[in-house]
């Protein structure tokens, strides 16, 4: 009896040992990416060193089901319709298209542009791993088109693992002036994720390539703090949160955005019924709202702090909750 007590014991401290190292985040980090890992199963990989993007981005973003909820075009191929229009709304991804004059949004080596600008890995810091959650930080130049260094940005990730329905996501950025930098009042800025076309407000692909053709599927729904709906109504606002929930294949799920009230400029939302879901703390004037100028000028050394949550969620998700729970 009193060995049978000891390996059941043994047993069940070996099952809760297992238990905690498939529930544990993991981020491991190679050259040109940075895999992040909950519960033993693959979450998304950072990309911070591309042959065709000139910016980092984050991709894919999965639901707690293992769903994908980001465009898989242009990184791969998908089995369902996608539209393939605006090539550098890759995943996730930050940065502003108006940086002294350049352009850091849309930018690909494909473009061509010639005021497109480059945001290049610097350095990668070691991970920290954990059962509840796992943070890596890298450092990158931003880098206009003669070569010249204007910003260092430092971007924290810290995926956590506090739920099995949802997945969290933290993105904590800081932009250090190098020169003298403006970051002017631009519509298309700054934190961006390009949403799985099932979730699309949207039914209807308008890209060239395949015009007209129809996603499968009800039509998403763009929601904010304010109870607003649709693009109409929550494009260009001020709010703390902004969603797009709808069904990806009769999954019902929804992708958060929470814009952390600490930032140094709270964020307007550029979310259109195409797709496109972002955070833009420049835009006023470029928005809609003729009131202010929504530039910012910082001298050299001169800091801007962003953070925002990312929260993909089952359908019926109380945001009003998370927000509150975020706050705290």
């Amino acid at each position: 009896m009193y060995l049978h007590i000891k390996m059941t014991k043994l047993l069940f401290a070996l099952s809760l040992g297992a238990a905690a190292a498939v529930a544990q985040v993991k981020i491991a980090t190679q050259f040109d990416d940075i895999q992040i890992e909950i519960g033993g199963k693959p979450y998304a990989q950072f990309i911070v060193d591309s042959k065709e993007a000139m910016k980092p981005y984050l991709y894919p973003l999965r639901a707690a089901s293992g769903t994908i909820v980001t465009r898989r075009w242009p990184m791969e191929k998908s089995s369902t319709i996608e539209p393939v229009d605006h090539q550098h709304q890759r995943g996730v991804w930050f940065g502003p298209d108006l940086v002294n004059g350049f352009d850091f949004w849309n930018n690909e080596f494909s473009y061509k542009n010639p005021i497109a600008g480059l945001i290049k890995r610097n350095t990668i810091g070691a991970p920290k791993t954990g059962t509840r959650q796992a943070s890596l930080t890298v450092t990158f130049d931003w880098i206009d088109p003669k070569g010249t260094k204007i910003v260092s940005e430092s971007q924290t990730i810290i995926a956590h693992n506090d739920s099995p329905t949802l997945r969290v996501l933290d993105f904590e950025i800081e932009l250090t002036a190098v020169t003298d930098v403006k970051f002017g009042d631009g519509k298309d800025c700054c934190f961006g994720i390009r949403i799985d076309p099932q979730l699309q407000e949207d039914k209807v692909i308008k890209s060239k390539d395949k015009p007209n053709q129809t996603i499968p599927g009800p039509p998403g729904v763009i929601s904010n703090a304010e109870g607003k709906t649709t693009e109409k109504e929550v494009w260009g606002k001020l709010s703390d949160w902004a969603d797009y929930s709808g069904e990806i294949n009769g999954e019902k799920l929804g992708i958060a955005i929470l814009d952390n009230p600490k930032n140094s400029h709270r964020a307007r939302w550029h979310v259109r019924g195409y797709g496109l879901f972002a955070a833009n703390p420049f835009g006023i004037t470029s928005l809609g709202d003729k009131s202010a100028d929504g530039s910012v000028t910082l001298k050299p050394g001169e800091k801007l702090h962003f953070k925002y949550r990312v929260v993909v969620h089952p359908g019926d998700t109380d945001i009003a909750k998370l927000w509150s729970e975020y706050v705290k």
